[in-house]
């Protein structure tokens, strides 16, 4: 059981505004923020990445128009939804923050086509959230901030103190926010993406089957 103190932070907080390259604000929240339409759209936020496997959202307010059944659960969504599913602490495979750098850089890429069945392509701001807002949000922003703005934030210790600060953690928090096992699997991912963005992955991937073998 976890005995740290939970402070109040805020249910939705603005963590870089005009996202270089993207031109977009990128939030943190928790599944209070997270669960706040009125809130998300006072924000203009219309795309949402939840980081939480222990934490669903149902976003559907209308059904698909050929849908007969009036209570379905699924249909056209309030935002732009996309679910990682994390973890807070062991058990995650290594790869699963890679995967959610690349999930959080195609949802802020993806050209929606012009069809009934993609009704939200509007552009707005981005919500990255897990249930407190304060570690899988976290490590997964930092390590796409250092990533994607490496001039501002040379190294992910750079792109985690701003986050932790935009997100007002308390510093004697710091050490658990994110959680450790987190922060490795970003500086993993990190490392990884830099060499697929380079193009030497395939090489490095051959030679590491290669001496395995």
């Amino acid at each position: 059981m976890n005995a740290s103190p939970r402070y109040e932070r805020p249910n939705i907080s603005l963590i870089e505004p005009n996202l270089p390259g993207y031109g977009i604000d990128l939030f943190i929240g928790g599944m209070e923020g997270a669960g706040d339409l009125a809130e998300l759209r006072e924000r203009n936020i219309t795309t949402v990445v939840n980081c939480a496997v222990n934490l669903d959202f149902n976003y559907a307010v209308s059904p698909f128009p050929e849908e007969a059944n009036p209570d379905a659960i699924y249909g056209i969504g309030a935002v732009r939804y996309y679910k990682l599913g994390l973890i807070d602490g062991d058990g995650n495979p290594e790869t699963m923050m890679l995967a959610g750098f690349y999930m959080l850089r195609g949802a802020l890429s993806q050209k929606l086509p012009e069809r009934p069945t993609y009704p939200l392509r509007e552009k707005g701001n981005v919500l990255v959230n897990c249930r407190g807002g304060r570690s899988r949000s976290v490590s997964l922003v930092a390590l796409f901030l250092h990533i994607e703005a490496r001039a501002k934030y040379p190294t992910l210790d750079s792109a985690l103190d701003h986050v932790r600060a935009m997100r007002e953690l308390r510093r004697d928090e710091w050490f658990e926010t994110p959680k450790p096992v987190l922060v490795n699997a970003a500086r993993r991912a990190a490392e990884w993406i830099t060499l697929i963005d380079s193009g030497a992955a395939p090489l490095a991937l051959a030679v590491q089957g290669s001496r395995s073998a």
